[in-house]
Formats: C-alpha cells, sequence, structure tokens
C-alpha cells in the first residue's frame, strides 16, 4: 500500500529542488526528515513539509505505521512558468521566468524480511 501527498505550485525551480530530493529518495522518513532539517536549500523546507503530509496520510487514511514508511518516490515536475519584465537600459525589457514546482511524496511500508 502506498500513500501519498503532493505539493503544486511551489516558488521554487525544479532544478534545484530534484537536488535536494535526490538526497531523500530511498531513505526511511525518519532518516529523511533529519536530512531534511539539516539541509541549507530553499527546498528543503519545502519538501519537509510534504513529506511531513505524506506521513499523516500513511497514518490516518491507511492506518500505516509511521516507523516502518519509506520514501518509494519522491519527484519534481515542472509547473507553470511565472513571466515578469525587467527594464533595462535604453527602454529595452528583458523576461524574468519565476519557475514553480509540483513536488509529489510516495510512501511504502517496508518490507520485512
Amino acid at each position: 500500500m502506498e500513500a501519498r501527498a503532493i505539493a503544486r505550485y511551489i516558488r521554487v525551480s525544479p532544478f534545484k529542488a530534484r537536488q535536494v530530493a535526490d538526497l531523500v529518495r530511498g531513505k526511511d522518513t525518519e532518516e529523511a526528515m533529519a536530512i531534511l532539517r539539516y539541509t541549507n536549500k530553499k527546498s528543503a523546507p519545502l519538501i519537509r513539509k510534504v513529506l511531513q503530509s505524506a506521513i499523516a496520510n500513511a497514518e490516518h487514511n491507511f492506518d500505516m505505521d509511521s516507523n516502518a514508511l519509506v520514501v518509494s518516490q519522491i519527484f519534481i515536475d515542472e509547473g507553470p512558468i511565472v513571466k515578469r519584465m525587467r527594464p533595462r537600459a535604453y527602454g529595452r525589457a528583458d523576461v524574468r521566468r519565476h519557475r514553480t514546482s509540483h513536488i509529489t511524496v510516495v510512501l511504502r511500508e517496508r518490507e520485512v524480511k
């Protein structure tokens, strides 16, 4: 059984968020929370919040044991790009692209050997 949580339209670059997501993929939830707590990146607390939501979903919706959960999948999809204009010299303008992300965390129970 799998439990998931999704955060959409998060104002962080997908490339930068994937760097943090790669750190916790495949780890158990306790270790993943510790890694995210001490990672000094903008996306770390955002991913941590989604992970906490996935843990809560697993406990309350599926009666899964929170101590036996593993981050089976975590992926960052690209959201819409918000475009803004930046004034430049001689009356010109550049386009500033503010990228957004969709963060998905999927948890499953650790397999007993």
